[in-house]
């Protein structure tokens, strides 16, 4: 452990003098970007007009972001290692963009932001500024997979980029503000699920500047004994790094470095000297650096102290067109740094600085994994025809949907096991969600003890589980952005916990999208169980649909929802999206045995219009139909028939149309989304002007939402879930919301033939049977017979 004030002899004068040339001339690039310096050499005397600082130009990170990015590149070249850099810290852009300007990946990718006086200028410019780019590592800067504007996902994002890639280092930085978020706390268990035998390794490097916008941080502020015994816990080999005088810090940061890529380097010999021995769960190193907060900026302002403390967090100097101090102040900040030993003639970095750059991929702003569209394989994927459920006729056959899906992603996991390219992530609800035959091919990922009734658990495990949906989405961010693929299976009402990530990765695909050089990434696909409508006996904490709505918010571009009605449907949906990049999708299911409609011929068929009349189901005969009867989700539709199916008893002479919805953006109009149907398209499959009593797995207003600007909207009659939830039998979950069969027909009969003897006599018997559903579940605890026994094809009740 390095935890004194003593430097080693661990770097030549030569190599600390180039290591402390570039860092300065990292923090000279930073603050100018900060202040958008339109003097960029200081070629003249500063003036008023040469600064416009930005407010989100955050200063206090900037220092130790810089002083890690060049003892990394140090390593890079002495250990000839694979490495990206995933910067936590919020509002880290200024910092990424000046070191991979320096090691000329930036300017790679921008060719108009040259390594001279002018692209300096134009990238001091663009900083934080309209038509710029943004104050965090956002999509724009490369070597980039974590934007940090979201604190929380930087260690997750670092080991889902390690996991299945043998070589690769991720150098994660966790600021300490950062470090006290719930996302960040869990994943530093991320260690137990790491196999040294076949994955990367992840360096943590926690920096400690001692302050967020305005407060201290706790882990700055407790003791060093605690501190240490904390990541001694975590199953860490904490080595330190403490000080602020540069000589003897670049000394010490050189020494902790090499011990800690010794360190890595031995666990991962040993643990591959014999691959087929279990490997033991290491004590993987990590380094503690505590360092002032806004290190070499202005020790004091206006009297007040600056350096280490909180005020240097954002723009320390402001004000300067009525504040000659502060201008004169920030003048004497840039040229503490020295330009003139940085920067030639021309604007350049000067020789030895360029010399302590890795080259070519090895550059962390140029590494192919940061850009993981470059690595990215497509999956193979077994026959659908092999898991398909045989349906002779509508209703003909019971089926788990997610079972059924499970045999499917067992052989994709198979079919790919060369590549190690595709894992699921779930918080500990494989088996329940019924996806457990994945489990005869592979474990669940575990490095930390077992014991021996332990069952599917192993190093090698490919189904990765941790009770923390954060760290789940994490690691699968991570995993995808390197170039992979992989499913997150949750709980309905519980990926609601992740909805903050979800929308930070749809702003990352957002944004990615224009940015030629980024390449397309594998679709972030999520599984919803466990829905809302089978949660009888957990009750109303676990009922809630709405993370569909969440998905929604989105654009057109990145976002789709897939509500298939049985697994037929379920097998088509899954294959295609695995095929998808750049996209997030969304498909809930049931896992329950349930009624099969389509044969899996008619569910491609089906799924790829996204919509369509089931005329099996239907009794328009060609006609113009009465009432639609239109759904979407499983529940949803087996409600529909069941409503059908008594409609076409006691009324024959309706004419009704039903209608499936699997692909729910079908029903936006065609300019506002790719999967959507053309208006006169949409005219002819819901009708102009009749009534449409509609189905819906989620909240009613959704439907409304997607479909208000088409003609027929007026008729649209939408049920759903309405927030009333409670512990009882699953179709008593669809009366208390209206979505039950006897609500649907007393729905239609309001809207179609209210007046009708025969619709009288039905309203009646429907009343009937909503009373005795009420009286038989209190006192059975069961639903009826005639619900549990209800067979589509005999329409009758």
């Amino acid at each position: 452990m390095l935890d004194n004030n003593v430097a080693p002899e661990q770097l030549s004068i030569d190599d600390a003098r180039q290591i402390d040339l570039y860092w300065r001339a990292a923090n000279y690039l930073t603050v100018g970007q900060i202040y958008l310096l339109d003097n960029p050499l200081l070629r003249k005397p500063l003036k008023v007009e040469h600064v416009k600082p930005r407010l989100l130009g955050h200063w206090g990170t900037s220092p130790g972001l810089n002083f890690i990015y060049a003892h990394l590149n140090r390593v890079i070249r002495n250990f000839d290692a694979d490495m990206i850099y995933v910067c936590g810290p919020g509002h880290g852009g200024p910092a990424m963009v000046a070191n991979t300007y320096l090691e000329g990946s930036y300017t790679s990718h921008y060719l108009d932001v040259t390594r001279d006086e002018r692209g300096m200028r134009k990238l001091f410019r663009q900083f934080s500024f309209p038509g710029g780019i943004p104050s965090h590592a956002a999509p724009d800067v490369p070597g980039s997979i974590n934007e940090g504007g979201e604190l929380g996902y930087s260690l997750s994002h670092a080991f889902g980029a390690a996991f299945d890639n043998p070589d690769l280092i991720v150098a994660c930085v966790v600021g300490d503000g950062e470090a006290e978020t719930g996302p960040l706390a869990a994943a530093w268990h991320s260690n137990k699920f790491l196999n040294p035998q076949r994955d990367g390794a992840v360096l943590p490097i926690l920096h400690l500047n001692g302050y967020k916008i305005a407060n201290p941080t706790l882990l700055a502020r407790i003791p060093h004994e605690e501190l240490h015994s904390l990541f001694i816990g975590y199953g860490y080999e904490p080595i330190f790094v403490e000080g602020d005088d540069p000589a003897i810090m670049h000394q010490l940061m050189a020494a902790a470095l090499d011990q800690a890529m010794n360190g890595i380097r031995a666990i991962q010999q040993n643990a591959r000297a014999d691959y087929g021995v279990h490997a033991l769960r290491p004590r993987w190193p990590m380094i503690i650096l505590r360092s002032p907060k806004g290190w070499t900026g202005p020790k004091q302002v206006d009297g007040l102290k600056t350096e280490g403390f909180w005020r240097s967090h954002q723009v320390p100097l402001s004000g300067f067109a009525n504040n000659s101090d502060h201008l004169k102040l920030l003048e004497e900040w840039l040229l503490s740094y020295r330009p003139e030993e940085l920067f030639d003639a021309k604007g350049a970095p000067v020789p030895e600085i360029l010399e302590t750059v890795p080259h070519g991929r090895r550059r962390m702003g140029s590494n192919p994994h940061a850009n993981g569209g470059t690595l990215r394989v497509a999956l193979d994927k077994p026959p659908l025809e092999d898991h398909a459920v045989i349906v002779e006729a509508p209703g003909g056959a019971k089926a788990e949907g997610t079972k059924v899906m499970g045999g499917f992603l067992r052989d994709v996991m198979q079919a790919n096991v060369v590549h190690r390219n595709f894992r699921i992530v779930g918080p500990d609800e494989t088996a329940s969600n019924r996806l457990q035959e994945v489990f005869e091919i592979t474990d669940r990922t575990w490095m930390a003890a077992t014991l021996p009734e332990d069952t599917n658990l192993g190093p090698n495990g490919r189904v990765m589980e941790i009770l923390s949906e954060h760290t789940c989405q994490g690691w699968l961010e991570g995993y995808l952005l390197t170039g992979r693929h992989g499913f997150f299976s949750c709980y309905e009402a519980f990926v609601h916990i992740v909805d903050s990530m979800f929308n930070q990765h749809a702003k990352w695909l957002d944004a990615s999208r224009d940015i030629p050089w980024r390449q397309p990434i594998s679709s972030l696909n999520y599984l919803l169980t466990s829905h809302v409508w089978h949660q009888e006996h957990n009750g109303f904490s676990h009922q809630d649909p709405g993370f569909i709505d969440v998905a929604l918010n989105k654009k057109a571009d990145t976002v789709r929802v897939y509500l298939p009605p049985d697994a037929n449907t379920l097998l088509c949906i899954t294959d295609h999206v695995l095929s998808t990049w750049d996209r997030i999708n969304v498909i809930v299911a049931g896992k329950p045995p349930m009624w099969q409609w389509l044969s899996l011929e008619d569910a491609r068929v089906h799924c790829q219009a996204g919509l369509g009349i089931w005329h099996w189901a239907s009794s328009e005969d060609g006609l113009e139909p009465d009432v639609v009867m239109a759904c979407a989700g499983d529940v949803p539709t087996l409600e529909t028939l069941a409503a059908v199916s008594i409609l076409r008893k006691f009324m024959p002479e309706l004419r009704i149309r039903v209608v499936n919805v699997v692909d729910l953006m079908a029903l936006q109009p065609k300019e506002r989304h790719p999967h959507g149907l053309a208006d006169a398209d949409f005219d002819a499959i819901f009708t102009k002007d009749m009534p449409v009593i509609f189905s819906y797995h989620g909240y009613p207003w959704t439907i409304h939402r997607l479909t208000y600007r088409r003609t027929n909207h007026g008729n649209f009659h939408v049920r759903g879930y309405n927030e009333k939830g409670t512990t009882t039998t699953p179709f008593d979950m669809t009366v208390m919301n209206g979505l039950d069969r006897f609500s649907l027909v007393l729905s239609v009969i309001d809207h179609v033939a209210a007046s009708s003897p025969a619709a009288a006599e039905l309203r009646q018997l429907m009343n009937v049977k909503l009373l005795n559903h009420h009286d038989y579940i209190r006192e059975h605890g069961l639903d009826m017979p005639e619900i549990l026994n209800w067979e589509w094809g005999s329409h009758s009740q």
